[in-house]
């Protein structure tokens, strides 16, 4: 497998776990109605992401459609999580979600930006072109989960 496959592998498994989490947080949020329906939002940019990197990727000879989704150990955490008989504040819970929904973003943020130098380097216009259309809208989601952060921790963690 090249580096480009490798990069679109990547980054499409990264778009389909965000996409998961974002839709898991707009759930658990719901009495939150910006953080719900902005999280379905930015969920769908990364579905429509993950889509365009399956086109191109079986343009380039990649099949993504079999590529495992969420490992089995992080599913079984995520679901013991949410059965916990403790649950923690809601607002630290989300303060949390929003953390890792970050740390997800901006991991696929540098794949976007390695696979756009790749496309550079490589002259291809269709890599380029896909990076450059995406990897706004990733950014646009560390930009949202940034600013939630900025405007709820200091309320959150002062009033613990």
């Amino acid at each position: 497998m090249n580096g480009v496959n490798l990069t679109l592998r990547v980054l499409h498994h990264g778009e389909k776990h965000l996409a998961r989490k974002l839709t898991a947080v707009a759930g658990r949020h719901r009495a939150e109605p910006e953080i719900h329906h902005v999280a379905l939002d930015l969920a769908g940019c990364s579905r429509e992401h993950a889509q365009r990197l399956s086109d191109t990727a079986d343009r380039h000879g990649l099949d993504l459609r079999d590529f495992a989704g969420t490992p089995l150990l992080s599913a079984l955490g995520e679901k013991t999580a949410e059965t916990m008989v403790h649950r923690p504040d809601p607002a630290l819970l989300l303060l949390r979600d929003l953390r890792e929904l970050h740390l997800d973003a901006a991991e696929n943020s540098v794949h976007w930006e390695m696979l756009a130098q790749v496309a550079q380097a490589t002259k291809d216009d269709e890599l380029l072109g896909l990076a450059s259309s995406c990897h706004p809208a990733t950014l646009r989601q560390m930009r949202w989960t940034n600013t939630m952060i900025k405007v709820l921790a200091p309320q959150v963690l002062t009033s613990l």
